[in-house]
């Protein structure tokens, strides 16, 4: 047996003692619930709910699900460096990571050497899985793209930014070897500048593999700029120089110097591929390609088409579902969203979908979900939230062991995430409520909706108005209080994964039609509410339709059909 194959086997034997583990993945669960409780028994917050008299799961069931907003104030003195307000004696708490949260306010998530060693080994089974199904991605490149753990710091000295710039710097030397060192590009902000950077250090490779990032629309946007950008691009690999117009900070310039030689050869294929078919795309430049690994659940998977069309009819191994505050699933199949639960990590509890929101919801643990059906997860974790309930919704799609297989479905019906970004319905009508008083302007119902384009965005749905004559302005205003409030929101604008707010004008008596729709389901229209976001990609398509099939809802009919239709104002 060669080393590489001793290697592959002994790495891969941790996948299979994961899968022979799901048989007991109940008890697993408790032992994880317990270990949780038992390590932080002793912080202030273990203490105000008395983890030290939990025996049972029923205890715990005491305690009441939470949200971010329960943990705020404890989260604000563990900044300060007052650890022991969520954690226990001989916990250290590496960073934070930072993401948007349903307010306002940007969610801070400790993040401690405990969360890290699940979280790497999380990836880690992935990892070892993705390359026992496709081994010679051993004698390619892989590329991922991970973010800055280090982009600010809190009073109490605790960097704060993204995880995966963290597991990045904290990779074992053998995974050097086959992942290409694109660490000192965490430090670019600017999203084009990195994209073009990467590009300039992978596309002197033919022998690139895999990619890894993300979100699928970040890899659309890639293959963008290396097309947008070719004549450039082949420049710099023949030269051996990075073009003064990628604005990367110059500490970042001279580490990558050394990495930067000319390579007329390469120059020459990459000039060749566009003489011949007249573009610069990755499958072309890179043809040994065999695997793209991105999110594909939840709206995301709407990206999968363009993917194949510059990258090439690929396998797509999905990352699984995982939140700023831990792993849920771990997928073990291409062209699957689907993953086995990562029960050795978090405790999971579950509501069913058409219960949550309810004073007293069922909550059942992961052997008890139900193939087929829906649920909402709730999280123990590392980081020091019970019973928190994350908003996403999942499908059961069947059972390894006792431990179900789940796919990401959405962000619950107050959310809305295209690329990732996470909007909350509160976030939209605060930004709209916001736009409106600063513009002195009114308006009736609106709904803001996603739209499908390259790239996508977000409509604001408004009837005819007074409105309608400032709509340019007001589509700005909003997208300029969303981004306050939103970083996620406003990092996708700036790297054009998401196009800026327009303004799309419905016609007279459309809610009027759809409020009516809604309440012959049920319901009084003084109990009604109106939804402010979708994350519905056909809504639009839907209300439209909706308000053309039904008499008298247009002002002009002619046989049975609209004379016009509505249009979309461009709000740029």
């Amino acid at each position: 047996m060669s080393w590489r194959n001793w290697v592959l086997r002994s790495r891969y034997r941790k996948v299979e003692r994961f899968l022979a583990g799901t048989a007991r993945s109940a008890q697993v669960q408790r032992e994880v619930l317990f270990d949780k409780l038992r390590r932080n028994a002793d912080s202030d917050y273990g203490r105000r709910f008395g983890f030290s008299g939990i025996s049972s799961v029923a205890d715990y069931r005491q305690l009441p699900l939470t949200t971010y907003e329960d943990y705020r104030p404890y989260v604000e003195r563990v900044k300060q460096g007052d650890l022991g307000a969520m954690f226990g004696p001989g916990t250290r708490v590496l960073m934070f990571t930072m993401t948007s949260g349903t307010t306002g306010q940007c969610k801070y998530i400790p993040i401690t050497t405990e969360f890290v060693a699940e979280y790497r080994r999380g990836w880690n089974l992935w990892g070892n899985r993705v390359f026992w199904d496709h081994q010679r991605l051993l004698d390619q490149w892989s590329l991922q793209l991970t973010s800055d753990w280090r982009k600010e710091y809190t009073a109490g000295g605790i960097p704060c930014g993204n995880i995966s710039g963290l597991a990045s710097e904290m990779s074992p030397l053998v995974s050097r070897v086959v992942f290409m060192n694109m660490r000192p590009l965490m430090k670019v902000d600017d999203a084009r500048a990195k994209q073009y950077a990467a590009l300039r250090l992978s596309l002197t490779k033919r022998n690139v593999g895999c990619l890894i990032t993300a979100n699928p629309s970040t890899l659309v946007e890639l293959a963008k700029v290396a097309d947008a950008e070719r004549e450039s691009l082949i420049r710099d690999i023949h030269d051996g120089t990075l073009s003064e117009k990628c604005r990367v900070p110059e500490e970042v310039r001279q580490a990558l110097r050394w990495r930067l030689w000319p390579n007329p050869k390469r120059a020459r294929e990459l000039e060749q591929i566009v003489k011949t078919t007249g573009r610069l795309l990755p499958r072309d430049y890179w043809p040994q390609l065999e695997l793209l690994s991105v999110w594909t659940g939840g709206s995301v998977g709407a990206y999968l088409p363009q993917l194949r069309e510059v990258y090439g009819d690929l396998p797509v191994r999905d990352h699984g579902l995982s939140a700023s505050e831990g792993r849920v699933t771990i997928p073990l199949e291409d062209n699957t969203s689907s993953g086995v639960l990562d029960y050795t990590s978090q405790y999971f509890e579950f509501i069913p979908e058409a219960e949550h929101g309810k004073p007293h919801p069922t909550v059942l643990e992961a052997h008890e979900l139900e193939v087929g059906q829906r649920y909402f997860i709730v999280l123990t974790t590392t980081s020091g939230f019970y019973r928190y309930d994350i908003c996403d919704v999942v499908e059961c799609t069947g059972f390894h062991g006792q431990a179900p297989l789940l796919k990401f479905l959405n962000k619950g019906s107050h959310f809305s995430s295209i690329t990732g970004e996470k909007l909350s319905e509160y976030q939209v009508a605060d930004a709209v409520k916001m736009a409106l008083e600063e513009l002195g302007m009114t308006c009736g119902l609106f709904t803001v909706a996603p739209r499908w384009g390259d790239p996508p965005g977000y409509a604001l749905l408004l009837e005819p108005g007074p409105h309608m004559k400032r709509r340019y302005e007001l589509a700005a205003a909003v997208d300029r209080h969303l981004c306050r409030m939103n970083i996620e929101y406003r990092e996708r604008l700036e790297s054009q994964r998401l196009q800026p707010m327009i303004v799309h004008a419905l016609p007279k008596g459309a809610w009027e039609t759809f409020v009516a729709r809604r309440l012959s389901r049920g319901g009084s229209r003084e109990q009604y509410k109106h939804p402010c976001l979708t994350s519905d990609l056909e809504f639009i398509h839907r209300l439209e339709e909706m308000v053309t099939r039904t008499p008298g809802a247009w002002p002009h009919r002619r046989h049975g059909r609209p004379t016009s239709v509505p249009h979309v104002v461009s709000a740029r």
